[in-house]
């Protein structure tokens, strides 16, 4: 499976993209598209460069997603963990209660996690609120 042009328009649109470096509320350093591997600050990049940042990161946690998942899922749910795990991170994702229950085939409580992940530094976003509330709608579909 790879990650609908819905999902990716999501995660986009989260995301935002940045082209200088910035501390994001986790307090990592990132660029482009929730880009954070090697970034540091006063790094710049192009437009060009950001989608490029975003297609790899896309690959590599969709990779992670179908490795720690056991049971089918559908277009919709596919795309809500692997937007959950961009954000979150496949660590986070791979030992969560979510993936627990989903992995029972307990997809209404699956579903019923993502409201859990709100929180940056033990502080409640509302921008996390209602990414979380639009993955666990597009789980659902």
């Amino acid at each position: 499976m790879i990650t609908s042009q819905s999902g990716v328009e999501h995660i986009k649109s989260f995301e935002s993209c940045q082209l200088k470096a910035y501390l994001c509320p986790a307090k990592v350093w990132t660029i482009g598209y929730g880009h954070t591997s090697g970034v540091k600050p006063n790094d710049q990049i192009s437009a060009m460069q950001a989608e490029r940042y975003l297609k790899a990161d896309l690959v590599r946690v969709e990779q992670d997603v179908l490795r720690i998942v056991k049971v089918p899922l559908t277009q919709g749910q596919f795309d809500a963990l692997v937007s959950f795990a961009f954000n979150c991170g496949a660590r986070a994702l791979s030992t969560s209660t979510l993936l627990r229950k989903l992995n029972k085939r307990d997809y209404s409580g699956a579903a019923d996690e993502f409201g859990r992940w709100v929180y940056a530094n033990g502080k409640r976003f509302a921008g996390l609120e209602r990414r979380r509330r639009l993955e666990k709608r597009m789980f659902e579909s």
